[in-house]
């Protein structure tokens, strides 16, 4: 220890002993730039930043992934937020669906109705998922969820490989739905002048009550319940030197006057059946972004579920099915409630070799109520 300790001591002596190399007068070492600072940086160092893709793929490493991959690491990796299918669970991001919403009061953006690029998708899945976990997919994986994210959006068919080879030829539905941003040429003139600050309009008049207008009637007004309070508050006087008004009155009038209860009336037998479809109306979410019910409805990448409940299973015509639905169409087997309950499930339990990575149901009720729910669809509903 003794020795140690000595070695310690010689060594800052001799670091003590050291003439100063800085002098404060001597002048700045030669640096890049205006302010004689830093110094261009190398391609290498560039290169180690530089990790963005751009749309024509510039920037994709080599790799490739198809979509059955993609479903299987989407399940594993994305699903728990994004659903199983791409539609979303709770506040997460819904990934799939919403074509041609733009334009309407409350449009649906996804990857497939919104994102104008690809480049885009596969470059934040890499560089920022899964949550939590960003940067731990490899470039294979992360084409295929890319690969699986456009089956999902109906884009491309069950075996799409997505690679850097082709990459830059896939074109987004929405590629052509942005434009440049022309506010400065067409608006900012219009901001830059002068402000009016006194007597800049001839007249001045309200044309909307602060509260939220439910509807308008014809006479004016709302018919908002605190629009409608409000205006009965209004058209009472108000306290006068003398005393309180009648709007004492009618206040304590109010006070003193029982509540009259409305009689308790049960609801029909068959609103309970209208309550089942709706419950499995809102269940059926899961299922939209592949599946359609109703009038038009159309295969996607999941086949149309009208007129369901007794029909051949893996018979709708025009959809491409697994070969344990063709099995099951030759064998007629027959969708029925019991069937329906058993697939929904667990559905690569109960049809091993299916293509739907649709994990199941765990609530009994929430089965029970889509399959009311599909069954009130009829054939061309």
């Amino acid at each position: 220890m003794a020795a140690v300790q000595e070695e310690a001591r010689a060594r800052v002596a001799e670091l003590e002993a050291r003439p100063v190399a800085l002098s404060l007068t001597a002048p700045a070492p030669e640096r890049d730039g205006a302010f004689g600072l830093g110094r261009a940086a190398h391609a290498e160092e560039l290169a180690a930043w530089d990790v963005d893709v751009l749309p024509d793929g510039r920037g994709l490493p080599e790799g490739a992934g198809d979509v059955f991959t993609g479903e299987e690491v989407f399940a594993a990796k994305c699903a728990s937020c994004h659903g199983d299918f791409a539609e979303g669970v709770d506040n997460w991001p819904v990934l799939a669906g919403g074509f041609d919403t733009l334009a309407d009061k409350d449009p649906v953006k996804t990857v497939g109705s919104y994102w104008p690029y690809l480049s885009t998708v596969w470059d934040y899945v890499h560089r920022s998922m899964p949550f939590g976990e960003a940067g731990t997919l490899t470039a294979d994986e992360t084409y295929a969820i890319v690969a699986y994210i456009l089956y999902s959006n109906d884009l491309v068919d069950d075996e799409f490989e997505l690679s850097s080879e082709n990459f830059a030829e896939f074109e987004m539905y929405n590629k052509d739905g942005f434009v440049i941003d022309d506010r400065p040429d067409r608006e900012y003139a219009d901001w830059s002048a002068e402000p009016c600050m006194e007597n800049c309009k001839d007249e001045v008049k309200i044309t909307m009550r602060s509260v939220f207008l439910v509807s308008e009637p014809p006479e004016g007004g709302t018919e908002s319940v605190m629009n409608h309070a409000r205006d009965q508050l209004d058209s009472l006087p108000s306290f006068t030197a003398d005393g309180p008004s009648h709007v004492a009155a009618v206040t304590q009038a109010a006070a003193t006057t029982p509540a009259v209860q409305p009689a308790a009336v049960e609801a029909p037998e068959e609103d309970a059946g209208a309550e089942l479809v709706a419950a499995g109306e809102k269940v059926f979410k899961k299922c939209k972004a592949c599946h359609q019910v109703g009038q038009g409805a159309k295969n996607k990448s999941g086949p149309q579920l009208n007129n369901l409940i007794g029909r051949t299973i893996g018979s709708v015509d025009g959809f491409k099915y697994s070969n344990v639905f063709k099995a099951a169409m030759e064998e007629g087997r027959v969708w029925d409630e019991a069937s329906l309950a058993a697939f929904l499930a667990k559905p690569k339990e109960y049809m091993k070799g299916t293509k739907m990575s649709f994990s199941g149901l765990k609530k009994e009720a929430d089965i029970e109520a889509i399959t009311a729910y599909l069954a009130s669809f009829g054939e061309g509903s």
